[in-house]
């Protein structure tokens, strides 16, 4: 995938820094290409929307988390295309405030994973100490005697280290090892294992998806 790609999947995603977004926000009118590149995002990034729940109320919910962040100084979560359902299946939402009352914590890190075509696979939400979760957007075929396992690169010094092995295709809390709080650009993947679970301790198979995590407090 192509950097302006890059750069435009995190802008369709919500996960630049204000100034940056503003600008890119801009740069539409004046830059067929990069207008194109975000196109070619909306498109991707669709299955994202299309594996969410429908949530009754939503228009009332924004109000509501609008009215609580409209104070000078702050600034509404982005809402360019995608709809508030799409935005929690991504872990996008700071939080999901209903009755006044905030819930649901927030993950440290946030990874798309694509494949190869750069297609949207599965999202992983990274909370730290131990605590991560899965949701795929497309479907994926596993073959007879082979397993799914999910990975991530704390450091190149630790290597790869498994958060789990996946037993279906839906999504899942993830049995990880207690490591150091995730980082921005954090590498994740998905591989194609033996029955039980890489061998060796280490990823062996094809790699289904990847992606770099986005860390969602701004840091």
């Amino acid at each position: 995938m192509s950097e302006i790609d890059l750069r435009a999947d995190e802008f369709v995603l919500g996960l630049l820094d204000p100034a940056t977004e503003d600008e890119l926000s801009e740069a539409l009118a004046r830059d067929r290409d990069w207008a194109a590149a975000v196109g070619r995002a909306r498109d991707r990034l669709l299955p994202l929307d299309e594996t969410a729940p429908d949530m009754p109320g939503a228009s009332r919910l924004w109000k509501g988390i609008d009215g609580r962040i409209a104070a000078p100084g702050h600034r509404a979560p982005p809402r360019r295309w995608l709809p508030l359902g799409a935005a929690t299946a991504a872990g996008l939402l700071i939080g999901l405030f209903i009755g006044g009352t905030w819930f649901t914590p927030d993950p440290i890190v946030l990874a798309v994973l694509v494949d190869d075509a750069g297609a949207p696979t599965a999202v992983v939400e990274d909370f730290g100490h131990s605590d991560a979760r899965i949701r795929f957007v497309r479907d994926v075929e596993v073959p007879q005697g082979r397993q799914m396992q999910v990975w991530t690169l704390p450091s190149a010094e630790m290597g790869p280290v498994s958060l789990g092995i996946l037993g279906g295709k839906a999504g899942a809390d993830l049995d990880a090892p207690r490591l150091p709080d995730p980082g921005n650009g954090q590498l994740y993947e998905i591989t194609l294992e033996p029955a039980g679970g890489s061998p060796t301790g280490r990823p062996t198979g094809t790699i289904l998806a990847k992606g770099l995590a986005a860390r969602q407090d701004g840091i």
